[in-house]
């Protein structure tokens, strides 16, 4: 195989997959996992045939690829705020069995309302809520203000209330992911709670990245959990001490094409591996780029387009043209840079599997 390239290991991931179906089970929740890490429908289906009651997607081209290869149960973690998405997602609501669509803002509601007129039946959407991340969603106070605005809309049900915060304690980065994920549940199912006061019932109250997933997962009240990258797992799982090396799934492997006094070259750079998620940066202080897996004296100090520069202290064995295997920091960005992976089957075979929703934007 031609370097530099992704290979998955089909035994890890589905290793991977039953450990956190299990803790939806444990907790009689729902799994809906997020095939951002993926995107690929081979995958989708084998969460699914291991328990999954659908799959989360972030943009509206994924639900569209995901659909066309029999995936009907979704739903859409993301505003619509647009007159030509809106009418899309009309279609796709006609199709599939179950979608669900989020919603931050009263604009984003009735745009999406008036894109469902004539349709059979309703959207169901949920409410996004900034449990403190600072990114999209409503906050608390605001929730049932813009609840009591959505029930109104005659082509929209109000299904629930989702948010993702991730490694975040208090507002601010954290490793504790038991305080993590036991804010986030908390504050989710306490607002439903507050919703029903206010003679607003829902469904759903879904909750959990993979780094609070299990932790969330213990708040009674939360219904589902929305994890993405267990599936594979990479370098920032490994330091929030989620998995181990042995646990991550995907490895990119490049070729060596340069060796200097203090440092390597791979043939692989910004256009291969990720770079969304620094080095040196709070709270996982994650050392370069990636784990050079043998090689715990290299470090994945920076890259280029084309270039990655693997840098050493002392003696180093490796030579030009050998080749190294790399766990990524984030391994879902990086799958998204490759329009083809390598699937290591049970049985031992390589085959080639294609990022189906790789580069779907919209």
């Amino acid at each position: 195989m031609l370097t530099p390239y992704i290979l998955i290991d089909e035994a890890k991931v589905r290793s991977n997959i039953e450990k956190m179906q299990k803790v939806a089970d444990n907790k009689e929740l729902q799994l809906r996992p997020h095939i951002k890490t993926h995107k690929m429908p081979y995958l989708a289906k084998l969460q699914q045939e291991y328990g999954a009651s659908g799959i989360t997607v972030a943009k509206l081209s994924e639900a569209q690829v995901m659909l066309a290869n029999g995936i009907k149960n979704i739903f859409l973690a993301y505003p619509i705020v647009t007159k030509e998405k809106a009418e899309l997602i009309k279609d796709i609501n006609e199709q599939a069995d179950t979608f669900i669509v989020g919603v931050d803002s009263l604009i984003g509601a009735k745009t999406l309302n008036a894109g469902m007129t004539g349709a059979d039946k309703k959207l169901k959407v949920r409410i996004e809520i900034d449990s403190g991340l600072n990114r999209t969603g409503v906050t608390k106070d605001k929730a049932v203000s813009l609840a009591k605005e959505i029930v109104q809309l005659e082509n929209l049900e109000l299904e629930g209330i989702f948010t993702f915060k991730g490694a975040v304690y208090k507002g601010e980065s954290t490793l504790d992911l038991e305080k993590s994920g036991e804010e986030e549940g908390s504050l989710m199912v306490g607002l439903k709670r507050e919703l029903a006061e206010n003679g607003i019932d829902i469904a759903s109250v879904s909750v959990g990245s993979s780094p609070t997933a299990k932790t969330a997962a213990n708040v009674q009240g939360v219904t589902e959990i929305r994890p993405g990258t267990y599936i594979f797992n990479d370098a920032m799982q490994v330091k929030f001490g989620l998995c181990d090396i042995d646990d991550c799934a995907a490895r990119v492997f490049a070729t060596v094409v340069g060796k200097y006094d203090d440092h390597l070259v791979i043939d692989g750079g910004s256009k291969t591996f990720a770079t969304d998620v620094q080095p040196g940066h709070a709270p996982l202080n994650l050392k370069g780029f990636g784990i050079v897996v043998g090689h715990s004296n290299l470090t994945f100090a920076r890259m280029n387009e084309e270039h990655g520069v693997l840098e050493f202290n002392g003696d180093c064995d490796l030579e030009i043209g050998d080749v190294v295997e790399i766990i990524p920091n984030h391994i879902c960005s990086t799958v998204n840079l490759h329009n083809d992976v390598y699937l290591k089957t049970l049985d031992g075979e390589i085959k080639k599997e294609k990022v189906a929703a790789r580069g779907h934007l919209y």
